[in-house]
């Protein structure tokens, strides 16, 4: 219990030093500079205190007048000289700021999540991580980083991928979490990672069922499985799997925009997947003569898709197969009779 209450007393210290400091929050205004707004730490003064300021309102002059390199080297000397200074998030984010205003979108990012990594309490926690998921957005759709402010590199589709993956580490719980995952799914096919792109959709559909982007989570989920659909030769494991997210969208989704598109593609995995069902029939029924086998691939293909041309052939070659195992029947053995059918019972005064 002693333990218990230390350990209560330390956590007590920690939000009383940790809370006030998380309200307070800085302003910059032209001609007066950076002051501390709100909290305990409006008030604290010192000579590491002035010191950071000063540097803060160097930084904050040099950016103004667009002295990139001056304001970024001084941001960075009180994040790395005051790290546990109210300035120190601050440096930061403006650090960021600048990286990305100059399309230096690698090293803002960096920025970005160096201060979520040091500072989670600070009253930017929102505004940061939208940033970072504005980073990740405008690679995905093709933006080229550039060096020193000036030099285009190359588009990096993979590095947005990365960046969307920590944008939901950063927020699970935030509206920028599921919309990074479908963003996640979308760029892997983009760059021809179509499974990993699956495991996306599966984690969005799994982890915030509830979700406004879920049903196309479960409509994109469909069509990747249906990508990797080689045809009705080959192995039919991603075509059912198509048919059962399809099935679930139309289902759970019933009055969703893509119902059409869904419909459409169910019935072509249906399509293929009877086809497929058929083409084992036929093996079965030419070169292996086993009827028996083939009937039970026929009826799987019409039970595949009842209403379809490829249940219509199945039925007519299921026919075909009964109408030879009916002939190819054993014979009664000599002395034998074929089993009588069984006789009525007599009813008794008509009580039985």
């Amino acid at each position: 219990m002693r333990r218990f209450a230390l350990s209560a007393l330390a956590i007590l210290a920690i939000a009383l030093l940790v809370g006030p400091r998380a309200c307070a929050d800085l302003v910059w205004s032209p001609g007066v500079g950076w002051r501390v707004e709100g909290g305990v730490l409006a008030t604290v003064t010192g000579p590491e205190a002035r010191t950071a300021l000063e540097m803060m309102n160097r930084a904050r002059e040099a950016e103004e007048k667009h002295h990139w390199h001056s304001a970024i080297k001084q941001y960075k000397k009180v994040a790395t000289r005051y790290g546990s200074s109210v300035y120190a998030a601050e440096a930061l984010f403006r650090i960021g700021i600048i990286y990305q205003r100059n399309k230096e979108y690698f090293k803002a990012f960096d920025s970005y999540q160096s201060m979520l990594t040091q500072y989670p309490n600070t009253p930017k926690f929102n505004q940061v991580v939208a940033e970072q998921y504005r980073i990740a957005s405008m690679l995905l759709e093709g933006a080229r980083p550039y060096t020193w402010g000036w030099i285009p590199g190359f588009r990096n589709r993979e590095r947005s991928v990365e960046y969307f993956e920590r944008v939901i580490a950063n927020a699970p719980y935030s509206d920028y979490a599921p919309m990074s995952l479908m963003n996640v799914a979308r760029g892997q096919r983009m760059i021809g990672g179509t499974e990993e792109a699956i495991d996306a959709l599966d984690r969005m559909i799994n982890t915030y069922p509830r979700s406004v982007l879920t049903p196309d989570a479960y409509l994109k989920l469909a069509q990747a499985y249906a990508s990797l659909v080689a045809g009705p030769y080959y192995d039919q494991e991603s075509t059912r799997q198509a048919v059962t997210y399809y099935e679930d969208y139309l289902i759970l989704f019933p009055g969703d925009t893509g119902a059409s598109e869904a419909e459409k593609g169910l019935a072509k995995m249906k399509k293929t997947l009877a086809e497929s069902k058929i083409i084992l029939a036929d093996y079965y029924f030419k070169y292996r003569k086993n009827y028996q086998a083939a009937k039970v691939f026929y009826n799987e293909a019409i039970t595949v898709y009842p209403d379809s041309d490829e249940a219509a052939k199945a039925r007519a070659k299921l026919s075909k197969v009964n109408a030879i195992l009916d002939k190819t029947k054993p014979a009664p053995a000599p002395g034998e009779t074929a089993p009588e059918p069984p006789k009525k019972k007599k009813k008794w005064f008509g009580l039985f």
